[in-house]
């Protein structure tokens, strides 16, 4: 996959995103969209967070955890690649649907 990266905004919070070009579409790191939304600066509650919410998702039978991809996108710490979940804009309304936060509710309309 030929992959351009870059960060986008969001509540003046990074979220970074990949571009796909074989698929032609954006995909955003799903534990960026997380943090914002639950307004979390700690990467790794905002991973918790979404394990549990990818676990519930999962057990309510959604298709959505299913059709996530995981990329390898370059970490602003150590600049090393690691797999992470991402999604398209599309599953990133879904999820963020499912998240109980007035960051979300303006989304959600």
């Amino acid at each position: 996959m030929s992959e351009q990266e870059l960060v986008q905004r969001f509540e003046d919070q990074p979220i970074c995103a990949a571009w796909d070009e074989e698929q032609e579409e954006w995909y955003f790191l799903i534990i960026d969209m997380i943090q914002v939304l639950i307004d979390q600066n700690d990467y790794n509650t905002a991973r918790k967070y979404w394990n549990k919410l990818k676990q519930r998702l999962k057990d309510e039978g959604s298709q959505l955890v299913t059709n996530c991809h995981q990329l390898k996108l370059k970490s602003p710490k150590d600049g090393k690649r690691y797999a992470t979940d991402v999604a398209t804009i599309q599953q990133l309304f879904r999820i963020i649907q499912s998240v109980p936060s007035p960051k979300a509710e303006p989304i959600k309309v």
